[in-house]
């Protein structure tokens, strides 16, 4: 390996995701200490409520199951391993995971058009949520592609992944094992990073104080009423 390469290295899986890390926490609790009601969806159903519904429920429910499947490899990577040595086991996992990235692409994919397409949604969308969508963007999709181009992500993220996210944990950084991954699963992990860092800048902070009822309640009707204007004798 060149010292160009093992620098780079270096620089992508040490040095950002302590950067990413220390921007999230410090950020994200200066944000919630000096501007509170900033933690918000800041959402636009008011505005539009059809394409929201057909986007936003898809995306959460299919993020809301990849994340989980994530966060359990990285606790629990030998009982992932064990219940992956059987194949129709490891079937299921491997299927579930696709079909529910596959949801959270099609609901990304709509909050984008109907954001570029809306005129009144448009002029609510801000410079930081374009660079959210596009990081949310390259992230799932990179993350399908990963798991159409190199099968059995799911005992691979637990025999390399999680080895390596816990040296960070433990400040022990040890890369050997994500700098022979492949290309496209590099960039998978350094845009998580990227998302990572960028979170607290973006009204992605709503999810650290606020859950998501709306997944399951009733539709609400909100009805708007204004003041009649007084009559001048």
């Amino acid at each position: 390996m060149t010292p160009i390469l093992t620098y780079l290295n270096t620089a992508l899986f040490v040095v950002l995701p302590y950067v990413a890390l220390f921007t999230f926490f410090l950020v994200s609790i200066q944000r919630y200490r000096t501007r509170p009601f900033t933690y918000s969806s800041q959402s636009s159903q008011f505005l539009e409520n059809r394409r929201h519904f057909w986007a936003l429920v898809p995306f959460h429910y299919g993020i809301i199951v990849v994340l989980t499947g994530h966060v359990v490899a990285f606790f629990i990577p030998r009982q992932i391993l064990a219940w992956n040595s059987h194949p129709l086991r490891l079937y299921v996992l491997e299927v579930s995971a696709l079909v529910f990235g596959l949801l959270s692409v099609v609901g990304l994919v709509a909050m984008v058009v109907r954001r570029a397409s809306d005129a009144k949604i448009k002029v609510v969308t801000s410079i930081p949520d374009w660079v959210v969508l596009g990081l949310l963007l390259v992230q799932i999709v990179g993350g399908v592609l990963v798991a159409v181009q190199y099968p059995w992500g799911t005992s691979w993220f637990a025999a390399a992944m999680a080895p390596y996210l816990w040296s960070l944990l433990w400040l022990k950084p040890d890369i050997a094992t994500v700098t022979a991954l492949p290309a496209l699963v590099k960039l998978h992990i350094v845009n998580a990073f990227l998302l990572i860092g960028f979170f607290p800048f973006s009204r992605m902070v709503h999810v650290l104080v606020m859950p998501n009822p709306y997944l399951w309640r009733r539709p609400q009707v909100a009805r708007w009423y204004g003041r009649r204007p007084t009559p001048v004798n």
